[in-house]
């Protein structure tokens, strides 16, 4: 009896070995299968605007790619710092990443006198996606011609011309009061959560003059709703080649584009960075994908995460300076 008894024990033990076995295995299995569930990009900006516009066209090329699932989860606001917030409060665990861009990354900690998150220390770059130049409009019907046009109406009355961006910290912004300073002139800024606004209030009159990223307007400048007067890039836009640049208009040494990339909390693991990096580099390299993006005036971009570490650092730097120069500070 004692042998039987000791021959069924050791069966047992022999049983619940093998189980915990099967278990740690079949976890070494899940954690090697990342991801094993949606990933979840938040756009901290509302449906429609140029990180909108490029989050979905890749986000949908890395699904057809990989057989993933990502959701694009837009939360508007504050200068895109509530979408900002909660992806750099979000577990780190390679399901939540965001589109970050220049504004909410570079911009905003020397703008925002209380800003709820740290973008180096809190959030991890994963990758480059895209960069493009501003583009100064007006309405299809604004007597505004020119930059310069427009330039001499605000000093002929100072505060009269209103312009809107996407939000106060924004590059649109920023690159305005920039402009402001070279023309010497003053004009009245007001700020929205997100692009559809502003485009129906310039259409509509009620504001003078917007300014936003080339992909954001450019549909509505080539179905003739809006009229172009500069970009601010060094070079002309690809996708508005018959527009000049502001130092082309008259304000030499002008320049002022917003990039776009792809950003993960702070902590997230090093393989699931690499495998999110090699992805969304795989999905820029497409034709299609340049081809679109291109269509809608962005520089195609990629490259390794360090590299988009590095660009945060640097251009975290330089805006410092120009929020500085231009007094701007947003409570």
């Amino acid at each position: 009896m004692n042998s039987l008894h000791n021959v069924r024990a050791l069966r047992a033990f022999a049983f619940t070995a093998g189980m915990l076995a099967l278990a740690c295995a079949s976890g070494a299995i899940a954690a090697e299968t990342y991801p094993a569930r949606p990933i979840k990009l938040i756009v901290p900006f509302p449906p429609g605007g140029g990180p909108d516009l490029i989050a979905r066209e890749v986000a949908t090329t890395v699904t057809t790619q990989q057989g993933w699932t990502i959701i694009i989860d837009n939360k508007p606001g504050s200068g895109g710092n509530i979408g900002m917030d909660a992806a750099a409060k979000a577990a780190p665990d390679g399901y939540t990443l965001v589109m970050g861009q220049t504004s909410n990354m570079a911009i905003n900690p020397s703008l925002y006198a209380k800003l709820p998150y740290n973008p180096q220390k809190d959030l991890t770059p994963v990758g480059l996606v895209a960069s493009a130049p501003l583009v100064i409009a007006v309405a299809s019907n604004s007597p505004y011609k020119t930059l310069a046009d427009l330039m001499n109406a605000a000093k002929a009355n100072p505060d009269g011309i209103n312009y809107a961006s996407s939000g106060s910290g924004t590059v649109a912004h920023l690159a305005t009061e920039q402009l402001q300073r070279i023309a010497n002139v003053k004009l009245t800024h007001v700020p929205y959560k997100g692009a559809a606004q502003g485009v129906t209030d310039l259409i509509g009159g009620q504001i003078q003059m917007y300014i936003s990223s080339v992909v954001t307007l450019s549909g509505h400048i080539r179905n003739g709703k809006m009229r172009a007067l500069a970009v601010t890039s060094a070079k002309r836009s690809v996708d508005l080649p018959n527009v000049p640049t502001v130092a082309e208009a008259g304000y030499k040494g002008f320049e002022a584009v917003t990039w776009f990339g792809i950003a993960a909390p702070a902590g997230v693991s090093k393989d699931a960075v690499a495998k999110l990096n090699a992805a969304f580099n795989k999905a820029l390299e497409t034709p299609d994908v340049r081809k679109k993006l291109t269509e809608q005036g962005a520089d195609v971009l990629g490259g390794p995460s360090e590299q988009f570490a590095a660009l945060v650092r640097d251009e975290t730097v330089r805006w410092a300076k120009v929020v500085k120069e231009s007094g701007a500070k947003v409570d």
